[in-house]
This record gives structure tokens, C-alpha cells and sequence, in this order.
């Protein structure tokens, strides 16, 4: 059987199987973490798992409905970031292939790689929708500060959006690497199996 690259559109069983409970695990972080007010956000686990799995197409994909689903039946700001779940797909299924999830210290380290992703593609949207807030209490505080002192609203808000994002995106590589270690061979090796990353 001729393998299929991960960059493909020409998605396998395994692979739509995979986006359903990605998009499950995703919203339910989300959920989980604005009920209790958490400074995190905690909506891209299953979007890195989905990643480190099927590659970075079917976890762009992943991120993608997920906040789709989220903003349609919970929080209408969400949709707007369904561009940086994308990112976040790809960027996780890009360190994956070149071998930074395979270990807890580069685990730590693709968190921090995936926060800077992730704040550099919101902040142009924190500004031009909500005026440089990201809308989590914790990172809304110091933005309100930085603009009281006279900061920049590109400062202010990359600030107030970095803040939340190193924590929130290492505890989330962190988790999925440990989810992903605990995963049957079996279910890995599926993945492996029926996709090949091409170089890029």
C-alpha cells in the first residue's frame, strides 16, 4: 500500500476518526478553563495530540472546527482564532517531524516555540477586534496596566497575550506529550503506518 503524506488532503479512516475527538478534547479544555477562570485556556490539546498523530494538516483542521464549534455554541470570540489553531497545528506537526516531541526537555521547549507562534498570529487580531485584549482576566490586567503607563497598544497587547500563552501552551505540549506516551503502540503505530511527513 503507497503510503499517504501528512500533508495530504486525501485523509484516511484513522486520520477522521482522529478530528471528532481532538475537537472533543479541545472544547472541553476550553470550557473547563474559562468556567473556573483559570489563566490558561487549555483548547489546544487536542489539536497538538491530533498533530503529533496525523500530522499538521488534520491538526489545523482539528483547531480549526474546534473553535468554529466553540464560537457558534458558547463564546462568539473564539471564531476569530480559528487562524491561530491553524498555526498551532501546523507548527506542532512541523516540531513533531523534526523530532522536538520525542523527549520531555524539547517537549518544554516546543511549548515555548508554539506560545511565540501563537502570539505573534493573535495579536493583530486582539487589536483589530477587541481593541488589544485577549478576554482572559490574568492577561487583560497587565494590558489595562501597560495602557495606563502610556505603552504602545502593540506592546500592551503582545504582553498581555504572551503572558497567558507561555503557561497555557506548555502545560498544553506538556500534557499531550504525556497522553501521547501513554497511548497504546498499537494505536501510535497506526498513524505511523499510513502516513509519511514528506521533507520539507
Amino acid at each position: 500500500m503507497t503510503k499517504k503524506s501528512r500533508w495530504s488532503f486525501n485523509f484516511s479512516t484513522a486520520s477522521l476518526v482522529l478530528i471528532p475527538a481532538a475537537v472533543g478534547i479541545n472544547y472541553i479544555g476550553k470550557f473547563f478553563a474559562g468556567a473556573l477562570k483559570l489563566p490558561l485556556w487549555l483548547d489546544s490539546i487536542g489539536t497538538v495530540l491530533a498533530s503529533m498523530l496525523a500530522g499538521p494538516v488534520i491538526g489545523a483542521l482539528s483547531g480549526a472546527i474546534n473553535n468554529i464549534i466553540y464560537g457558534l455554541t458558547a463564546d462568539p470570540i473564539s471564531l476569530v482564532y480559528a487562524i491561530t489553531s491553524v498555526a498551532i497545528g501546523i507548527t506542532v506537526g512541523i516540531l513533531a517531524y523534526k523530532g522536538w516531541m520525542d523527549s520531555w526537555p524539547k517537549a518544554l521547549f516546543s511549548g515555548i516555540i508554539v506560545a511565540l507562534v501563537s502570539a505573534v498570529v493573535s495579536t493583530p487580531l486582539n487589536i483589530k477586534f477587541w481593541g488589544g485584549q485577549t478576554g482572559n482576566f490574568w492577561g487583560d490586567s497587565v494590558f489595562a496596566f501597560l495602557i495606563a503607563n502610556k505603552y504602545p497598544v502593540l506592546i500592551a497587547s503582545f504582553v498581555d497575550e504572551i503572558l497567558v500563552d507561555i503557561p497555557d501552551k506548555i502545560a498544553t505540549i506538556l500534557v499531550s506529550y504525556a497522553i501521547f506516551r501513554g497511548l497504546p503502540n498499537k494505536l501510535t503505530l497506526v498513524y505511523k503506518n499510513e502516513s509519511e511527513i514528506e521533507k520539507l
